[in-house]
């Protein structure tokens, strides 16, 4: 009945993106009698000219995730925003972040960078404080996270940047390994030309960094613990990821860290496959690692994806309850 790891947008901002968009809000519309027409057209041009210019902050885009959570019966919403949105994050990504544009790569993470952080922190916590009690009225806990990429060193600067906040929650989470965004489609071509044994130490010092991630502390739970495998690469001696699968365990057990079942690489990306995968999945749950759900949605009609499915799974093997957060103090819900 929860769904933890919730976005309202996220670019770059391009075609495909506004038709994402357009997709989104017709979902929310009763099938037009004038579809096929020009002013079916001229319909959803306004609706997309109204979306960018009041922006994902608004009460009519929050109000699209709120119906649909409505519609699913969800009880509890943890809506969250990545980092690396916000401008006042801009040094700190900067600093770990490959953007050398002499680097083959630094030029198009900084293309990126440019073109997704364009909000601001205060803004997001005031959207989604304000929101809480309309949700309320209709049975729903709203709730206000953020999503924080963490670098190996950059502890002290990332917990100045998340102080402060009335968060909920904090999930940590792992996109780039020294400094590579490994998720960003535009570099799938450095998986693409590595050898197996290359394949394998950048897994390790993936892995590497979950593990120093959660060592760190500073986080009530981690986000997708394997999404290094976003595009379908994975390392093929069974060894290798047990012996990590154990680590990260271990690790999670000795911070008293939750994880999520995350649903986004499913849905979304080549390896259609929950983050954790069935191998982790059990390690963690073996260890008694505490866990909750999400879709990692980052547009309305897909809130809720495959957050049921995966409860239930979690209660097959053996799991008896989900972890919640409320000013980031533990709460535990029964499957």
């Amino acid at each position: 009945m929860i769904d933890y790891h919730v976005h309202l947008e996220e670019g770059p901002y391009s075609f495909r993106w506004l038709e994402r968009t357009a997709q989104a809000l017709q979902f929310f519309n009763e099938e037009a009698s004038d579809k096929g027409y020009r002013q079916h057209v001229e319909r959803q041009i306004q609706q997309l000219s109204s979306r960018l210019q009041e922006g994902c902050y608004s009460e009519e885009w929050l109000d699209l995730y709120l119906q649909r959570a409505l519609q699913l019966g969800l009880k509890e919403v943890g809506i969250v925003d990545h980092l690396y949105r916000f401008r006042e994050t801009r040094a700190y990504f900067e600093r770990y972040m490959q953007l050398d544009a002499q680097h083959e790569i630094g030029e198009i993470q900084r293309y990126w960078l440019e073109r997704v952080m364009t909000e601001n922190m205060d803004d997001f916590v005031a959207t989604i404080q304000r929101a809480k009690e309309k949700w309320q009225q209709h049975g729903i806990a709203l709730k206000l996270g953020i999503e924080a990429d963490y670098f190996i060193g950059g502890e002290e600067e990332l917990q100045a940047l998340l102080a402060g906040q009335p968060w909920d929650y904090v999930i940590g989470s792992v996109h780039f390994v020294d400094g590579w965004g490994f998720d960003n489609p535009q570099t799938e071509y450095i998986y693409a030309r590595m050898e197996e044994v290359e394949l394998q130490q950048q897994y390790e010092r993936f892995f590497e960094t979950v593990e120093q991630m959660v060592q760190s502390k500073l986080f009530d739970f981690v986000a997708h613990l394997d999404n290094f495998k976003v595009f379908n690469y994975q390392v093929k001696d069974e060894a290798f990821c047990m012996a990590w699968y154990e680590r990260i365990a271990q690790a999670l057990v000795a911070t008293n860290t939750a994880t999520e079942v995350n649903a986004g690489l499913y849905y979304r990306y080549p390896v259609k496959e929950m983050c954790p995968g069935p191998r982790f999945l059990q390690t963690l749950l073996a260890h008694g690692v505490a866990f909750t759900v999400s879709s990692d949605s980052h547009f309305p009609d897909d809130l809720g994806n495959y957050t049921f499915e995966n409860s239930q799974m979690l209660k097959s093997l053996g799991a008896e309850s989900l972890v919640i957060f409320n000013e980031r103090q533990k709460q535990y819900i029964e499957l």
